[in-house]
């Protein structure tokens, strides 16, 4: 059997994304907890997870500074360039309130590629308790570009294509999706070779895509709607689910003759990624300290 190994939470909710970077306008403030804390994790395990909690709560556990600009900022872990080592290396289990009614209630699955008022708030958090100062530049980088391959898109369009219902107020939040069970509608599961998701919209996909590649990828399908996505094969040495400041990927299955991503991709979705270079927007970070626990 081939090995596995799952990442702690992927979903809608939690995907650390994209390759722009949001800004806020001249005079705008972002908004804050009304309540948080900062903690070191001693924990020892590599358990990592990034949860949005009903009520505007905020819970992270075992996450490096630079997962957490991951999720704040919307960028990857190669979008994020300087500082000293130990914001990969250093954990923290953070905890954040916002004040009553300060988040509106979700109308449908969250942009992959803004800041939503929770992130904004998270945002404050790093900056303020972190004291993160940093600045943007363009880089020319390597991308891939991810298009129809010949023969036109196979990937399934999800029968179910209504508009995103949020939670009922006061319910408990879904539990994360465990490999063998249902999958909620809106939700990404992965593993080391195989990623499956059930109703999402092809910008989750591609950012997912990006993780495992290294690499941003720019969507050039003109695809629409939420997607049922099902894709195996076989990872190459150092490829693997990639969490900032997390444990290096596991050796590559003994069975090295599978696809390739790239021959998934194509095989499997009807779609191909082509080496390219591109702008990229990249936070450099010019200093940041370690937080007094609270």
């Amino acid at each position: 059997m081939k090995p596995q190994k799952t990442l702690p939470l992927i979903s809608l909710g939690v995907m650390i994304v994209a390759i722009p970077i949001f800004s806020q306008g001249p005079g705008r403030a972002k908004p804050s907890f009304e309540v948080a804390t900062v903690k070191p994790n001693a924990s020892g395990d590599n358990r990592v997870a990034i949860m949005r909690q009903p009520g505007g709560r905020f819970v992270s556990t075992g996450v490096s500074l630079k997962m957490l600009m991951g999720f704040a900022y919307r960028v990857r872990d190669f979008q994020i360039s300087g500082g000293p080592n130990w914001i990969t290396t250093d954990r923290w289990n953070i905890e954040g309130k916002a004040e009553e009614g300060s988040i509106p209630p979700p109308t449908g699955p969250p942009d992959p590629n803004v800041p939503d008022p929770l992130s904004l708030m998270v945002q404050s958090l790093i900056e303020e308790r972190f004291q993160l100062k940093m600045h943007r530049e363009t880089k020319e980088l390597p991308v891939y570009e991810l298009v129809a391959a010949k023969g036109g898109p196979k990937i399934k369009l999800s029968e179910d294509q209504s508009p995103f219902r949020p939670p009922e107020r006061g319910a408990p939040p879904p539990p994360p999706p465990q490999r063998g069970g249902p999958m909620p509608r809106g939700s990404m599961r992965m593993g080391r070779g195989d990623l499956e998701a059930n109703g999402v919209p092809l910008a989750n996909f591609i950012q997912t895509l990006a993780q495992q590649l290294g690499r941003p990828v720019i969507d050039k399908t003109e695809l629409k709607g939420l997607y049922d996505i099902k894709l195996q094969w076989t990872p190459e040495l150092g490829q693997g689910p990639v969490v900032p400041g997390g444990p290096e990927p596991p050796p590559p299955p003994a069975d090295v003759s599978g696809a390739s991503i790239f021959t998934a991709v194509q095989e499997q979705l009807g779609l191909r990624l082509e080496s390219t270079k591109g702008p990229v927007e990249v936070l450099v970070i010019d200093s940041v300290q370690k937080p007094t626990e609270n």
